[in-house]
């Protein structure tokens, strides 16, 4: 009898460690269904970030059947681990999979999802590691998990594989490839289980829509937040930035805020967040005077808090085992401890008119940050904690501004799943121009927002055409904390970088009304070309060279278009880089102009372009129309009624929804705000005529009835 119960309990156990789930998945919004696997462990990603989905948006989207066929969708629990496996398409691509800075189609690569500084590979390790990719065939997979979960995205051939490579043999056959093909996507989740979602489409696009949607929509800035900042250097005092102010208007140049480095803290590298009464007597009064120029400050800070400052003392009992630069690190997930920040950070920040923060130094390295043998009182692992801490930063911050009715617009190192609705944009110290943009063009599929923020050039055309890529980036920012740079600092190329800082303000009527599609759609407002209709490129391969040593196996190497993106829905952003001449630009399907003449450039096709130094190369779609307003020094304040005028490119009538509401406040969610068409149409003789629809009564709308349209490429009557 004992031995029986004994052999019941041993097949218990392995029953235990290594079972097969059924999945039942449940439609939980419109388009996406949710599994739960084993058993999900309370801290996830989105319960993080804490979004609530739009459920009228989504309801709004075509309608989808589940994409994917159930029982080709695996998991298996062994050893307290969850094991995945999705399957994929031969010529299936894969977008996502978090922010990589070198790659667009993440077919091919192990990727080990863990939030750090991006270290120069796309392994997985990034400032938001989000575990969402979007296929190409029209459906995406989210994993909501905060663990470092380890992706082999079509790079394992399993023995039981419904669709197998062909056998080669590399002796004779000049076929045969170091990497078969596989027909699987396979997740490795170190816990018991995980929520798992999946978004139909039917098109990529409605994929990365609906993942935006259930979070939330994209966040819509307040108007000063597209216009141009500065940050200051690190020990700045007030008067230093009042006269930085200054040189921006002698150079009339665009400024809305300045960024506040960490010399506004009585000590950083751990912080305070109690201002240094040497360098910031007068804190109110500084930003008040800020204000009346019409510029926000925005505030440097990393959340691990110094033991000289009066926080330390309140805050400690809800602290982690270990401290980053001497600071105490919160415990984010305690309400206790959320608390306290807010208090203080209203006491001393918000209540005197700071206008949002820079959060720094939450991504990694793991040297720098709390090891993973650190405990915290909540009982929240180390591991969860470094998944999940930008977020609850993120979300926490963004809620006081929420509270007191006033938009805000930042920055921060690290995010993740369920980020869509924060107000901030990611950046970090990594300084390769062209990865720069492939982070862009990689941010619009995992619903984050990223800036290829300008520091430093050798030369002054680097200078030029970075500013040119960060002035069509969801921030236009210098970043001139280490070496006090300024826009001007090749005169030789001032004129250029004025001009095209000069565009962006003319253009902020058309980003406004695309950051509100990312909002009310989940549209979002800086794109990746694979999620343009009638994109037709497809990721291609060459074979490697063979080296015996280097490269054994004569690896392929796959091409993107990694270099080029668009904003909004009608313009085409082909960045220049330093020492480039010319450079190809894909066309999707359609006729596209020059944005500059009006002239006709291609269509369906591959064209070379070859533009002078003060020029960004930018194409409009058939039928694009672009409202514009003056050149300006400031972003268009409420109450302000500015002219405009509409472009028009090609011959395709069209029309656009003019965006509008106080800039300022959140409420347009209570309704106040004005969709305001912008229609192109065919007289009887072939001409083309504008017409703007009568803007909504009582609903804010910030421009002159009367429009003055330009026609960039035929006559109007």
């Amino acid at each position: 009898m004992k031995i029986f119960k004994l052999l019941i309990f041993v097949l218990s156990i392995v029953y235990q460690s290594h079972s097969q789930t059924t999945i039942q998945w449940k439609e939980q919004h419109p388009g996406i269904w949710k599994a739960i696997v084993g058993k999900p462990e309370k801290i996830t990603l989105l319960s993080a970030a804490n979004a609530k989905p739009n459920i009228n948006a989504l309801s709004n989207l075509p309608k989808t059947s589940f994409p994917l066929d159930k029982p080709d969708i695996k998991v298996e629990i062994i050893d307290h681990k969850t094991y995945l496996r999705f399957p994929l398409e031969k010529e299936e691509q894969i977008f996502g999979l978090g922010l990589n800075f070198q790659t667009v189609n993440q077919r091919g690569r192990i990727l080990n999802l863990h939030v750090d500084h991006y270290g120069g590979k796309d392994n997985g390790r990034t400032h938001a590691p989000v575990p969402f990719y979007v296929s190409s065939k029209g459906y995406g997979v989210l994993i909501d998990v905060a663990r470092y979960i380890t992706v082999y995205a079509g790079t394992a051939i399993r023995t039981d594989a419904k669709h197998p490579p062909v056998l080669r043999d590399r002796n004779t056959d000049k076929q045969w490839e170091a990497q078969p093909y596989s027909d699987a996507i396979e997740i490795l989740i170190p816990a018991e289980g995980a929520n798992i979602y999946v978004f139909g489409g039917p098109t990529p696009m409605n994929v990365v829509q609906r993942y935006n949607l259930m979070n939330g929509g994209g966040y819509l800035p307040p108007k000063w937040g597209l216009g141009f900042t500065q940050r200051v250097p690190t020990l700045y005092s007030q008067d230093d930035i009042l006269k930085e102010v200054k040189s921006f208007e002698e150079h009339h140049f665009p400024l809305d805020f300045i960024g506040v480095e960490p010399g506004w803290h009585s000590m950083a590298y751990p912080c305070t967040f109690e201002w240094d009464k040497s360098r910031f007597p007068d804190p109110k009064g500084f930003l008040q005077t800020l204000a009346q120029k019409g510029i926000s400050a925005n505030l440097w800070l990393n959340p691990f808090v110094s033991p000289v400052g009066s926080l330390y003392p309140k805050i400690k009992p809800y602290t982690g085992s270990h401290t980053v630069w001497n600071g105490i690190v919160p415990d984010f997930t305690m309400p206790q401890a959320r608390q306290l920040f807010k208090d203080h950070f209203m006491k001393h920040h918000l209540s005197i008119g700071v206008g949002g923060y820079k959060i720094d130094e939450v991504d990694g390295f793991d040297s720098w940050l709390w090891p993973d043998v650190a405990t915290f009182p909540s009982g929240t692992t180390a591991e969860q904690m470094r998944q999940t801490y930008g977020l609850m930063v993120q979300n926490m911050t963004g809620s006081w501004y929420k509270e007191i009715n006033k938009r805000t617009y930042g920055l921060v190192r690290a995010s993740n799943a369920g980020a869509s609705n924060f107000p901030y944009v990611i950046y970090n110290d990594y300084y390769s121009h062209k990865d720069f943009i492939t982070a862009l063009v990689n941010s619009s599929f995992i619903g984050v927002l990223w800036t290829p923020e300008v520091r430093a050039s050798k030369t002054a055309e680097e200078w030029v055409r970075r500013m040119q890529s960060v002035c069509f980036s969801p921030m236009a920012m210098l970043n001139a904390w280490a070496d006090g740079t300024k826009p001007w600092s090749f005169p030789e190329v001032e004129q250029a970088v004025n001009d095209v800082a000069n565009l962006r303000m003319q253009l902020l009527p058309y980003l406004y009304s695309a950051f509100a599609q990312y909002h009310f759609e989940g549209k979002p407002p800086f794109r990746a070309m694979n999620l343009v209709e009638g994109f037709g490129f497809k990721s291609t391969t060459e074979a490697g060279t063979f080296d015996a040593t280097a490269n054994p196996y004569a690896m392929t190497i796959k091409k993107d278009i990694k270099d080029q993106y668009m904003m909004g829905d009608f313009v085409l952003v082909a960045p220049m880089f330093a020492g480039e001449k010319s450079r190809d630009v894909y066309l999707p399907q359609g006729k596209w102009y020059d944005f500059y003449t009006g002239q006709l450039v291609g269509e369906n096709q591959v064209i070379k372009v070859t533009p002078a130094l003060d020029k960004i190369p930018l194409f409009v779609k058939d039928g694009g129309i672009i409202p514009m307003i003056p050149v300006r020094q400031r972003a268009p304040k409420a109450n302000e009624t500015l002219p405009l005028t509409v472009r028009h490119y090609g011959t395709a009538p069209n029309s656009l929804q003019l965006y509008d509401d106080d800039g300022t406040s959140f409420d347009y969610e209570k309704g106040q705000y004005s969709f305001t068409k912008l229609a192109v149409t065919k007289t009887t003789d072939g001409k083309l005529r504008g017409e703007i629809a009568t803007p909504p009564t009582g609903k804010p709308f910030g421009y002159t009835k009367e429009i003055k349209w330009e026609f960039m490429t035929s006559p109007t009557n």
